[in-house]
């Protein structure tokens, strides 16, 4: 069986069983594998051994591609595999014998609490510039604007999550929130004090400005759902306004979870309230929590620093 031939053959379950974005990466994967194999003179799927998928995840690598894509390469061929393995179940699986590559694991960014406050505290601005005069639009702009950092901050959204709430998700007189995270899994997450507030100043500059179909709760100028780029940009404005750096929605929702565990020391609330569906995910952030630990005690502890004292040689004796 000729790999060309199966790669096209398996473009059919790529495009009905994985999302169009995974569908696209897979089959550059593929693409880039069934190269190699050109290179290495090996036409047909029953001459591929162990050792030739092992050799392309190498050379990848040496390529300087990251683990993570490493890593959806080795999930595209084990995707092809056992496709296969239903078509055709005499055919050997090489992929069974690849071990998958260890993911660098990356801290999440995250600010202190002071930074926070530093952040959120601050005059509030359109886009996180300098103040204007209060037209109507640069105060729906302004309400708007500190509702969604507040809500953010408060509840630790996912960026996609905060776009996707609908008026109705909103319970303002019990301070909660309907949200619908990663694969349309739904949680109730609590609304701070502050971001009530700001929200019940936003909602009347809501009203003038949205359409009358328009459900979602933060909108754009022109009355229409507010998109996730609108969303980054003004973030990011509002970092760069306040604190003098770039900023990310989700540096937000990982500083509101690292400041409830290091406040309350309980994983697996943070967890409920993050939404993830395995305590491995929330576990990260011990170790920003340790972290924080390390730095406090390398700038307050009187002996972080201090070389310990030296030994009198006669007591080595």
């Amino acid at each position: 069986m000729r790999v060309a031939e199966i790669i096209a053959d398996f473009d059919t379950v790529l495009t009905q069983a994985y999302r169009p974005a995974s569908a696209s990466a897979y089959r550059a994967d593929l693409h880039l594998w069934q190269e190699f194999l050109a290179e290495q003179g090996i036409d047909h799927i029953e001459s591929v051994q162990a050792e030739h998928l092992r050799h392309f995840i190498r050379r990848e690598r040496a390529r300087g591609v990251a683990i993570r894509s490493l890593r959806r390469r080795f999930a595209a061929l084990r995707a092809l595999y056992r496709h296969l393995q239903r078509q055709h179940p005499q055919l050997p699986d090489p992929s069974r014998y690849l071990r998958l590559p260890k993911l660098e694991q990356h801290f999440p960014d995250w600010l202190t609490v002071d930074q926070a406050q530093q952040l959120l505290d601050g005059p509030t601005s359109s886009d996180g510039g300098p103040a204007q005069p209060a037209t109507a639009q640069t105060h729906f702009a302004m309400t708007r604007d500190r509702a969604m950092m507040e809500l953010l901050y408060s509840s630790a959204l996912r960026v996609s999550e905060l776009v996707a709430i609908d008026l109705d998700h909103l319970d303002l007189a019990g301070s909660w929130l309907r949200v619908f995270g990663k694969g349309g899994k739904e949680r109730m997450v609590p609304v701070g004090q502050v971001a009530l507030t700001a929200l019940r100043t936003y909602l009347p500059a809501r009203a003038a400005v949205a359409a009358a179909e328009v459900k979602a709760l933060f909108l754009n100028q022109r009355g229409g759902r507010l998109s996730v780029r609108s969303v980054q940009r003004i973030v990011d404005g509002w970092g760069r306004d306040r604190l003098g750096q770039a900023l990310h929605p989700h540096t937000l929702r990982h500083s509101a979870a690292s400041h409830l565990l290091q406040s309350s020391g309980d994983l697996r609330a943070v967890q409920d309230f993050l939404g993830h569906a395995g305590i491995a995910t929330t576990a990260i952030y011990t170790h920003l929590d340790h972290q924080h630990l390390a730095a406090v005690y390398d700038s307050a502890h009187p002996r972080a620093h201090r070389a310990p004292p030296r030994q009198n040689p006669k007591e080595d004796r």
